[in-house]
């Protein structure tokens, strides 16, 4: 049952998700662990990539809930939680307002992060073009005329943002270098995320597909969105264990402690027969995604 909202500050709350920046910062916190491995850790480096994400986090967290509010999906059907727009207590100018606000908020404390973290201005200009991505990566998901995530490409974008991009982007910024290994974490934590958006995906996906959302799960449907999530959840572990051997650390396996957790999700999703019992895993997975990296980091520093 949705939640009703009856304040403009909760509909703002609401509208910011907070339950959805853990998962956001759990690349972050994967990078700073691999480069904490390597002896290369700066605390100031952490909490600005840890800020600037989650202003990113927020602007795209505003964003979905203005573009399917426009497009839509967030129509008196869908099961998942109620959005700010949708209820009428936040207009759609109020919430553009916002949505450049956090953007700019975002650019800002990118700056920052890449003026403490990096000298070369190649590197600079590199690092700020895929920052000025991410910043579009996170409004263009369900707003402007094409969408990416209507198209389907949803999946790819939180592979490439939560997992590639965000692991590989703050280990660098910490050692200024690169190394093979972080790869496999990267590819790991991909998967986890994309599990998360996924089981998001699953739950919507009456709704979604009424209103033209050609997420994985629509196009697919449910019974093989299913099987992409245990396949997902696999390669996440045998990335894993493949980092074990590859480094010769066996306290990294340490995470596998998750794996229980991990598995009674994907029954969870498995089993469900509504949106409302597929929702409450969304919660669980990215919760599991996150003490699965501090396991890991916890793992390799011993």
């Amino acid at each position: 049952m949705k939640k009703e909202i009856k304040t403009k500050k909760e509909a703002w709350l609401h509208a910011v998700r907070l339950r959805t920046l853990p998962l956001a910062l759990a690349s972050i916190f994967a990078g700073s662990f691999l480069a904490a491995w390597k002896g290369d850790f700066r605390w100031e480096i952490l909490l600005l990539a840890s800020l600037t994400t989650i202003f990113l986090q927020i602007l795209s967290n505003l964003s979905n809930d203005y573009g399917d509010t426009v497009h839509g999906a967030d129509s008196a059907d869908r099961q998942g939680p109620v959005r700010a727009v949708q209820s009428g207590l936040i207009s759609l100018p109020e919430m553009k307002r916002a949505m450049y606000l956090f953007g700019l908020f975002s650019l800002v404390s990118g700056l920052l992060l890449l003026y403490l973290a990096v000298q070369d201005w190649k590197l600079f200009a590199l690092f700020l073009a895929l920052g000025l991505v991410a910043i579009w990566a996170a409004i263009s998901y369900t707003s402007g005329k094409n969408p990416y995530g209507y198209a389907g490409l949803g999946d790819i974008s939180v592979f490439v943002f939560f997992g590639l991009l965000g692991v590989l982007g703050t280990f660098y910024l910490h050692t200024l270098s690169f190394d093979p290994l972080a790869v496999v974490i990267a590819i790991s934590l991909g998967c986890f995320s994309t599990a998360v958006l996924n089981i998001n995906n699953i739950r919507d996906i009456e709704s979604d597909q009424k209103a033209g959302k050609r997420s994985i799960p629509v196009r697919i449907g449910r019974k093989a969105a299913v099987q992409y999530n245990w396949a997902l959840l696999v390669t996440g572990y045998i990335c894993l264990i493949g980092f074990a051997i590859l480094s010769d650390h066996v306290f990294s396996l340490l995470a596998s402690l998750t794996w229980p957790l991990m598995m009674k999700v994907a029954l969870g999703v498995q089993n469900a027969k509504t949106s409302a019992e597929t929702d409450p895993f969304l919660k669980k997975m990215a919760i599991s995604t996150l003490l699965w990296v501090i396991l890991f980091g916890i793992g390799i520093l011993i």
